[in-house]
């Protein structure tokens, strides 16, 4: 008998009972929940400590054959629910089966969270909070790990393979997964809500700049003009904040690369997937356990000018290797492509002269801003909206110092208008009418773009 239905009786149903109902009723699930919880964990453990050589070849081959595995399991489930037949419910059975195939063989409950094709990010907050990014929207799972050793157990499943660790000496790592995805693991003390792990996923198939229109990153003719900028060797910069996409779009200018040329691409976790067929991809290396070996992405692009490349990406501009990139881009390697993390295009300038001063060298703040305006041409500027979208908000040019001052020039770029009652930004893009200063680098190369092309107008999304 519900709460409702006993205080019911005596003193009618009113708001405070049925507050008082809904908190039982929660009180209820959380204990349910933590019941199947202890259940599968004691499966688990139950599987580990008990499995026969037979099983244990079974479950430990590179590729077990998922029929075996799912009776093995079974077998075990049947075992524990017969010694407790009321334990879960009937229907709850598969679920139970399927959640411990995920704990032998995956990554526990986040398995289904990574396979998933439509969770692009999933975020654990210690054991019981994890989020997951789905269509550009945090949302909160009903996920939750049994404490912070099955976490942990989870995490060195992921790190093992990787040849990386992470203790109390080295309580973070940022690493990258066989398919790709980025993983970043803290743990305590740096972290007071426990280990935290988050998975930054990405699509087994790169998206194309037909994809970016259908999604209203940018429009058609944003993605002509930027076409004939890479076709013209026009130094590119993708600037952004964390999660604004500057990787995604950094990957389909890419694609505007044409074949038969070298490309070396840099980065701290190889995330790019160019098509190209003569592509050298480098990716940076930590310290070891004793803090030696470190290769860093300034060390990689300094070799990667020893290497003929054509191109030069870098996935990401942090530090000192800013300088490097600048100087690559200044002698001889047009049409290299990097990102930084910014605000504004404006932004992106400030932030390029940090990094530079990172790199050890005490140069005069003009010197670096003439290095700047010489090397980069162009900035396209990327934002995640408030409704999770992504835009590319501004298509930018660099032109020349006036003064100590780089001055810059908008070619296309975004305006929103309004958000509708269902949370959906709506906006135009607009192009400016205003020509970049490199047209004859355009023609030259056949890229050339219509005078038209540039008439003043705007394009709704």
């Amino acid at each position: 008998m519900s709460l409702l239905t006993r205080l019911g009786r005596k003193d009618g149903t009113n708001e405070q009972l049925r507050v008082f109902a809904a908190r039982e009723e929660a009180s209820e699930e959380r204990g349910e929940e933590e019941a199947y919880l202890r259940l599968k964990h004691d499966i688990h453990q139950r599987i580990v400590e008990e499995m026969t050589p037979a099983e244990q070849q079974v479950l430990g081959s590179l590729e077990p054959d998922p029929a075996e595995v799912e009776r093995i399991i079974n077998d075990y489930c049947q075992r524990a629910i017969e010694a407790n037949p009321f334990a879960i419910p009937r229907g709850e059975r598969p679920r139970l089966v399927a959640d411990v195939r995920d704990e032998m063989l995956g990554l526990g409950p986040i398995e289904t969270l990574r396979q998933d094709t439509s969770v692009t990010e999933i975020m654990v907050n210690g054991p019981k909070q994890v989020y997951i990014e789905r269509m550009g929207r945090l949302e909160l799972t009903d996920v939750k790990f049994h404490d912070d050793a099955h976490l942990m157990n989870v995490v060195g499943r992921i790190l093992v393979p990787l040849g990386r660790r992470i203790d109390e000496s080295s309580p973070l790592v940022d690493a990258r997964l066989e398919d790709g995805s980025r993983v970043n693991v803290i743990i305590p003390p740096l972290s007071l809500v426990g280990p935290v792990l988050t998975i930054r996923k990405f699509s087994e198939t790169p998206l194309t700049v037909e994809n970016l229109i259908s999604f209203g990153t940018l429009t058609g003719k944003m993605a002509q003009f930027l076409r004939a900028c890479v076709k013209a060797r026009i130094n590119i910069l993708v600037s952004g904040g964390t999660g604004s996409g500057k990787t995604t779009t950094l990957n389909v200018i890419s694609s505007f690369i044409p074949e038969g040329e070298r490309i070396v691409t840099i980065e701290d976790a190889a995330e790019l997937r160019l098509q190209q067929a003569h592509v050298i991809t480098l990716e940076s290396r930590p310290p070891n356990i004793e803090g030696h070996g470190e290769i860093t992405i300034r060390d990689l692009v300094r070799n990667a000018l020893r290497m003929r490349p054509d191109r030069i990406i870098v996935g990401e501009v942090r530090t000192g290797e800013a300088l490097d990139m600048l100087q690559a881009m200044n002698t001889g390697h047009d049409g290299s492509l990097t990102t930084a993390h910014a605000n504004s295009p404006r932004d992106v300038l400030s932030r390029l002269e940090t990094m530079v001063l990172m790199s050890g060298l005490e140069l005069p703040v003009r010197a670096i801003r003439e290095q700047i305006s010489s090397a980069i041409d162009l900035i396209v500027h990327q934002s995640r909206m408030r409704d999770g979208s992504r835009k590319i908000t501004y298509i930018t040019e660099v032109q020349r110092m006036e003064g100590d001052t780089i001055t810059l020039q908008d070619i296309f770029r975004y305006q929103q208008s309004r958000m509708d009652e269902t949370g959906q930004g709506h906006g135009r893009f607009l192009i400016t009418g205003l020509k970049p200063n490199f047209m004859d680098k355009l023609e030259a190369s056949g890229a050339g773009l219509p005078e038209s092309f540039f008439t003043e107008g705007m394009f709704e999304d």
